[in-house]
């Protein structure tokens, strides 16, 4: 009697219904990241680092369908100059794009690029490189994006580059990789906003050299029911500068990955991000700092407010390799709870190998100060603008890691947005 037939993996699956682009400079990195996520296999919710985020919608073979939403806001920083690249459910649209040319920059695409060398060096490394925790969904993006942009900084920038994620197919899923690479001395503000697609899968590696500089602002969302995965993998040399910042609002599932490993003295990481949620949403912060240099300086402050039972997650760590003497390493996660259905969950950790350090972290959760409402609305201001002035001062601390002025104040006003129209 013949034995039963075995019913394929969920990693089958979803590899089943994906197509590899082959040949080119990107075929030997693509090969490689599929071995890896054959041998590793997707994430399912026994896995450690998956614990409080259940992966099945973002594993499954078919994405789940995502309403279309119209944004009567206008554009987000639509009146910075800057240089706009545009991106519908996952592929680059030339016609609503500007002109890639941008003085000390060089802008490819992905899809298009032939015979790139630094970029044959770059796709795939930082993201295959041996790190302590198993990252199979940034392995499965390697193996089978289908586009994104290929950045290239010689020099400072003289604008910021915008790319911008539109949604216009209710069961899209999409697949990007971008790279980003500064030479020496090099610095470059990096914008990235839209809610991007139904399902949204996305690699960023940036590879920042000794004296360079790398901002990068990100606002996910408006009011979309997006499910969506990123990741950022970045190297940082001597005396170099990397900071993230990032605006969630609402979304049915966004888990967001960092990954930042300091290999050159005297650099400086920030990564920090605010959420505001509300019923039917769950945010992920995971974020992993390598210190394995001298001297160097991190931080993660990440804040998230939630109501209507929105689910908040934070998972950071640092670590502090042996011989990483003088490294200063902060971490805050806090969430504002706005009604006793929500949730936190937060698990912070040091492991530290160095003994001239100064680390910290610290977490916390809860509601609303009633003192401080009390003492506003004894002053005349009304219930609901006293909770938002509140809610805006609890995520100060996150927004103001965002050097640039134009661009915090054009955040704030987003979430003053969000804030109104979610009152009740």
């Amino acid at each position: 009697m013949a034995a039963p037939a075995q019913q394929p993996s969920l990693t089958e699956e979803r590899l089943a219904t994906l197509t590899m682009p082959t040949g080119g400079w990107s075929e030997a990195a693509r090969k490689a990241a599929l071995a890896r996520v054959q041998d590793m296999g997707l994430p399912q919710r026994r896995d450690e680092y998956w614990k409080f985020t259940r992966p099945d919608t973002l594993t499954q073979p078919e994405p789940e369908t995502a309403a279309i939403f119209h944004n009567d806001e206008g554009p987000l920083f639509d009146d910075l100059d800057r240089v706009k690249i545009v991106f519908v459910d996952g592929v680059f649209d030339a016609e609503a794009s500007d002109d890639l040319t941008l003085s000390g920059v060089r802008i490819d695409r992905l899809a298009e690029a032939a015979d790139i060398h630094w970029a044959s060096e770059l796709y795939g490394s930082l993201e295959g490189a041996g790190h302590y925790v198993q990252r199979p969904l940034a392995a499965l993006n390697t193996a089978f994006a289908s586009d994104g942009v290929l950045i290239h900084v010689t020099d400072k920038a003289t604008k910021p580059i915008n790319l911008i994620y539109l949604h216009k197919d209710s069961g899209s899923d999409a697949i990007l990789h971008h790279l980003v690479k500064l030479d020496a001395g090099a610095e470059l503000t990096l914008l990235e906003t839209g809610p991007a697609a139904a399902r949204l899968n996305k690699v960023m590696e940036v590879d920042v050299a000794d004296g360079a500089t790398f901002h990068h602002v990100r606002a996910q969302g408006r009011d979309h029911e997006r499910r969506a995965v990123t990741h950022i993998f970045t190297r940082l040399g001597a005396e170099s500068t990397f900071k993230s910042f990032t605006l969630t609002v609402n979304g049915r599932l966004t888990r967001n990955e960092c990954v930042i490993d300091i290999t050159g003295d005297n650099a400086v990481a920030h990564v920090a991000g605010a959420c505001v949620g509300d019923g039917d949403f769950h945010h992920d912060d995971t974020v992993f700092i390598t210190h394995d240099a001298v001297a160097c300086e991190s931080r993660q402050v990440f804040k998230k407010v939630l109501r209507n039972g929105a689910v908040g997650v934070f998972q950071g760590k640092i670590l502090v390799k042996e011989g990483a003497q003088k490294t200063d390493g902060y971490q805050i996660s806090q969430s504002l709870l706005l009604d006793g259905d929500s949730e936190f969950l937060a698990k912070p950790e040091l492991e530290i190998y160095a003994d001239d350090v100064a680390c910290s972290h610290g977490s916390t959760s809860g509601a609303i100060d009633e003192e401080a409402l009390f003492y506003l609305r004894s002053r005349g201001v009304p219930a609901a603008d006293a909770t938002d002035l509140l809610t805006l001062a609890f995520l100060a601390e996150a927004v103001e890691e965002i050097e640039d002025e134009t661009l915090r104040d054009a955040l704030v006003d987003r979430l003053q947005g969000w804030l109104e129209r979610h009152r009740g």
